[in-house]
């Protein structure tokens, strides 16, 4: 047999014996779950079902998983129909079952459980068949914590990198990365310490299979940097495809720079007026703050740090102010500012007469108001909240007694808030009494005590004598005496009222104080028809809760003198001819706008009485 013969022959047999073991394989077919997701702690359930050609009652299904060496490892198997076991000696022993559906169930899963697994069916003179299954275990990793070092301030323009902060992220699964952030943006991962900016990673796989990142960057800052802030966030993996992120607390750095310019400022936001406290600053932009010195007119004046702090200026105060440093970093820089500072004031108000003015009633006063201030300023003469004023000059020319009293002139600078000053003056009056327009007394009923009240201006205080007199009680009120006078209201009282009279050494005045019901008390009166039915009209409105007595009374009234006149008409129709002369006749007249029926007849007195009388309009 020539060679290309053998070799054709060689080929087919070899296509032949793979043809055979494809056959043979695929006579048991395995499918599993490529992937199962599961978090840490859980319980995972890895899925296995298997067909057989021909089919067999023999079949054996197993577990295994791939130890670190790559050999297989078995955890738990089941014979087709029978009970599923686990095997001893496995990390997962203890922690695994295998289900008539020959899914194998792994509890309280651990990142160590993270294996690839493998579902193999043993079907007799079928063959075996397996499949396999990697099992993904995740954990979330803690917050990352961002520290800057314990080392002294960075300075800036170093020609090495400083270190800036260390990130670290604990317990992930599984391995999550750091990110660097800077101003919120993602700086490159670098990892060359050639390079000016750079990271330095390190994992560490705890014992318990999770992981522990920490990341460390390196940077040359420069004096754009002084502000800047950093931050961390760490990237990690969830089921599902989910890549999610936490992040850290912020960090800026120590930078020191030198100082190119300085500012001196006036903290106080108001005009400054005398008593206030001011507060001025000077500070560069450098870091650290060199030492300042201060001047006043070019007089040294002490400060502290970069603050020069003033306690209740006063107009002396003012003047030019001026701050100096010096960074030795960058001697040549001119690091001074000025502040030129006015400090506002005003003087106190003088008054002309200073003293208490004493005047007659009817009599003119004047009083002059001056001052002095550093701005424009106003004069005002108030009393109470009343401005009389605003030019300085108070001028009542015909005093009465209601202008006695304290008068106040107020001085203040509009342009300075809380600038002011005040003085005040008295003004007494003196004259005879003048008695204010008494109120009239009111009663219920003739012989109630009544209370009165009588007021009166006067200087001396006017003496006060009631006619008729009673119960007294005198009080001040103001500028004015108020008398109370308690007493019975007579019938006396009720017709001529009570006499309020006072008097001083300048004069008396009296008024008198009628005393009356109060009303509602008589305002009823009875109208009869021509029919004989009554009707009330009111001669005044009734008040409060009087009206609904009065009308009970009425209708009592009115029912009674129908039950008269009842009476009266069938002892007429029974005794006496509808023709006799003494028949009975009917006058009528008007009273007081109220229509008034008069019966008259020879019989008694006592029914003629009745009818006859009128209806009061009292009660």
């Amino acid at each position: 047999m020539d060679g290309i013969t053998f070799g054709r022959a060689s080929l087919l047999c070899t296509l032949l014996l793979w043809a055979f073991q494809a056959v043979c394989n695929g006579a048991v077919v395995v499918k599993v779950s490529p992937k199962v997701e599961v978090l840490k702690g859980e319980t995972a359930k890895l899925p296995c079902t298997y067909s057989v050609s021909p089919p067999s009652s023999s079949a054996v299904v197993e577990w295994y998983y791939i130890e670190e060496h790559g050999t297989r490892k078995r955890v738990a198997f089941r014979s087709q129909g029978g009970e599923g076991k686990s095997d001893d000696g496995t990390i997962l022993t203890g922690r695994v079952t295998i289900g008539e559906d020959f899914t194998l169930t792994i509890s309280s899963v651990q990142p160590t459980d993270e294996l690839v697994f493998y579902c193999q069916v043993t079907a007799g003179p079928a063959g075996v068949g397996d499949a396999s299954t990697m099992l993904k275990v995740f954990f979330a990793p803690e917050k990352p914590e961002l520290t800057r070092p314990s080392s002294q301030a960075i300075s800036a323009g170093e020609t090495t990198s400083s270190e800036i902060g260390t990130c670290v992220t604990m317990n992930g699964h599984p391995q999550p990365r750091i990110i660097w952030f800077k101003d919120e943006q993602p700086l490159p991962e670098v990892k060359d310490r050639k390079e000016k900016t750079y990271m330095i990673p390190s994992v560490v796989k705890e014992a318990s299979g999770l992981y522990t990142i920490k990341s460390t960057l390196y940077m040359q800052p420069t004096k754009a940097d002084k502000d800047s802030v950093f931050q961390c966030t760490v990237e990690y993996s969830m089921p599902g495809d989910q890549i999610k992120q936490k992040k850290s607390n912020t960090i800026t750095i120590n930078l020191n720079y030198p100082s190119e310019k300085a500012t001196f400022s006036l903290l106080n936001t108001d005009p400054i007026k005398e008593g206030d406290n001011v507060t001025m600053m000077c500070e560069t932009d450098g870091n650290p703050q060199p030492e300042f010195d201060f001047t006043k007119d070019d007089e040294p004046t002490k400060g502290q740090g970069g603050l020069l702090t003033l306690k209740s200026v006063k107009r002396t105060d003012s003047g030019m102010y001026k701050c100096t440093a010096i960074d030795f970093d960058n001697i040549e820089a001119d690091l001074s500012g000025t502040i030129d500072l006015t400090v506002h004031y005003i003087d106190p108000v003088t008054v002309t007469p200073v003293e208490p003015q004493v005047v007659m009633l009817g009599d003119k006063v004047e009083w002059q108001c001056k001052t002095k201030a550093s701005a424009p300023h106003t004069v005002h003469w108030k009393k109470g909240s009343e401005v009389l004023s605003q030019d300085g000059t108070l001028s009542i020319q015909e005093v009465s007694y209601d202008k006695a009293g304290e008068f106040m002139c107020v001085a203040a600078v509009p342009s300075v808030p809380g600038l002011t000053a005040e003085t005040s003056v008295s003004l007494t009056v003196k004259g005879k009494p003048m008695i204010e327009s008494p109120t009239a007394g009111e009663v219920g009923k003739e012989g109630d005590m009544v209370t009165l009240k009588c007021s009166a201006y006067g200087l001396p205080a006017p003496q006060f004598t009631w006619k008729p007199s009673g119960k007294e009680s005198v009080a001040m009120e103001g500028n004015k005496v108020v008398s109370t006078l308690t007493l019975q209201a007579t019938a006396e009282i009720m017709k001529d009222g009570v006499i309020c009279e006072v008097s001083n050494e300048h004069g008396t005045a009296s008024e008198p104080i009628p005393v009356s019901l109060k009303r509602g008390q008589n305002s009823l009166s009875l109208k009869v028809l021509l029919s004989g039915n009554p009707v009330l009209k009111s001669a005044d409105k009734q008040q409060g809760g009087s009206s609904g007595v009065v009308i009970a009374v009425v209708v009592c009234v009115l029912l009674l003198l129908l039950l008269v006149a009842l009476i009266y008409f069938l002892n007429k129709k029974s005794k006496l001819p509808c023709g006799k002369k003494d028949k009975k006749e009917v006058a009528s007249g008007e009273v007081n706008n109220d229509i008034v029926v008069e019966m008259k007849t020879d019989k008694a007195n006592e029914e003629a009485g009745l009818l006859n009388k009128r209806p009061s309009t009292e009660q």
